[in-house]
């Protein structure tokens, strides 16, 4: 027999009549008089292993220690095969065995789907409930994914490039999370809601074909579909293209990617469907329509197209975006979305039926990605600040991309889908913080690490910082 060696349990059939080494967790316990079995769990799923009683501590194996065992592989006797395993004909007679780490009883089950315990208690206990086997596909599934997503996107002369974290506070739409500077007392950094100025940026540097897989940050109301504080967005953006250019290569990448991450799903419609925002209200009374032909089969993808977005939306009421209760336009997208080039007139007479040249992705009726085509004229960009009510102090706050323009931008554009958005549509999980390891509950709370928490008195003091509550 040859020398034993570490393996995974999903690998115990290519190993049949060897001796080999398995590490994991005890999933389960069968205690039958002189032979104990045990269902020993790792990364890549489970197989059985079975310990005679004269093993040194075989009988003191609870749920959940951690082993180290030693056994030959073995096929099972014909009756006792388990066909609901890849590993079921198989099992590990043990030779040796190393407790590394006992376990309290868990305050959650970690062999269930998960979904019938309090989200508060697994959040809490997140680094337990990442261990049932439902979490560990989505980890799986996710890291699959933006692997893809590298690949495709290097092999088409895209780089890699990574933007600030702590960056500046600009009215883009969202509450931004403020971090106070110590170097520079009274004045404060913030989280990027998205990398849409540094990418823009980076095509005023000449990149070209920029892609990231950006965490972005933004203090807004939960939703099923939308994770509190931060999430993950693939973002990319491209110089010298029009709109047909950036849809073809998102869909290209997105029909690929779920072909060969969801090999058991099926796209209903290639090419993609392509609706105007107004045909899509208009048939389907939403602008992120569900398109699956059978709604109730999570194996379906119905990708979709909405374009034509009205640029603006008409702004009535003082909020923190415009500082102002006079009437004014907000923009539909985001102020860098450029106007249709046939209703540039429209931007003088009629702000409300200008279009913008705003793409969203859809899917299985959620609204998994948006982008556009930007403006790269300085001038347009004033009268779109002009449009939804900038003040000179709002306009400055955009001082450098105003600048950044006056010295050669080339046109540009992009797309930024959700990574966790799309899994949790294409997974057809409940809540987007199935796909997401360490989220942040529906309050706010990142509860594994009981944060948000007080600061002391002496960080507070470094930033020049009082609490008033």
């Amino acid at each position: 027999m040859k020398e034993s060696m570490r393996i995974l349990t999903s690998e115990t059939p290519e190993h049949e009549g060897e001796e080999v080494e398995l590490c994991g967790w005890v999933h389960a316990r069968r205690d039958h008089g002189k032979i104990i079995f045990i269902d020993l769990r790792d990364r890549s799923g489970l197989v059985q292993v079975v310990f005679s009683q004269d093993i040194a501590r075989a009988t003191e194996l609870r749920l959940e220690y951690v082993l180290k065992v030693k056994g030959a592989v073995k096929k099972r006797p014909a009756a006792m095969v388990n066909d609901k395993l890849p590993t079921g004909r198989h099992e590990i007679e043990a030779k040796t065995l190393e407790v590394l780490s006992v376990s309290e009883a868990l305050p959650l089950p970690v062999d269930t789907d998960g979904y019938e315990v309090n989200e508060e208690t697994r959040l809490k206990y997140r680094y337990l409930d990442l261990r049932r086997e439902r979490m560990q596909r989505n980890m799986r599934v996710r890291h699959a994914a933006t692997q893809f997503i590298r690949n495709y996107l290097s092999d088409k002369g895209f780089w890699e490039i990574e933007t600030p974290i702590l960056t500046k506070t600009t009215p883009e739409g969202a509450r931004d999370f403020l971090v106070p500077s110590r170097l520079q007392p009274g004045k404060f950094y913030a989280l990027p809601q998205s990398p849409q100025q540094y990418k823009q940026l980076l095509m005023v540097a000449g990149v070209e074909k920029y892609f990231q897989i950006a965490r972005c940050f933004r203090d807004e109301d939960p939703r099923a579909d939308r994770a509190y504080g931060e999430f993950t967005q693939l973002d990319v953006e491209m110089s010298f293209v029009n709109q047909e250019d950036i849809l073809e290569l998102a869909a290209d990448l997105f029909t690929k990617l779920a072909t060969v991450v969801f090999p058991e799903k099926k796209i209903t419609r290639t090419p993609w469907p392509r609706l105007s925002h107004k045909e899509a209200v208009s048939k389907y009374g939403s602008d992120k329509p569900d398109l699956r032909k059978n709604k109730k089969d999570p194996d379906e993808l119905a990708f979709a197209w909405i374009v034509d977005f009205p640029l603006f939306t008409e702004q009535t009421t003082t909020d923190f975006f415009h500082g102002s209760g006079s009437a004014k336009f907000a923009p539909s997208h985001h102020m860098f979305t450029a106007p249709h080039p046939d209703d540039i007139a429209l931007l003088d007479s009629d702000p409300t039926k200008v279009r913008g040249l705003q793409h969203d992705m859809v899917l299985n009726g959620f609204e998994v990605g948006g982008g556009s085509i930007r403006i790269h004229q300085p001038e347009v960009q004033e009268k779109i600040f002009d449009l939804i009510g900038f003040s000179a102090a709002q306009k400055k706050q955009f001082e450098h991309m105003l600048k950044a323009f006056t010295y050669g931008v080339p046109p540009h554009g992009g797309i930024a889908p959700g990574l966790d958005r799309f899994l949790y549509a294409a997974l057809g999980e409940k809540s987007i913080r199935e796909v997401m390891t360490f989220p942040a509950s529906s309050g706010g709370k990142t509860a594994v690490m009981d944060a948000p928490s007080e600061a002391d008195k002496k960080q507070l003091g470094e930033l020049g910082l009082k609490t008033i509550a």
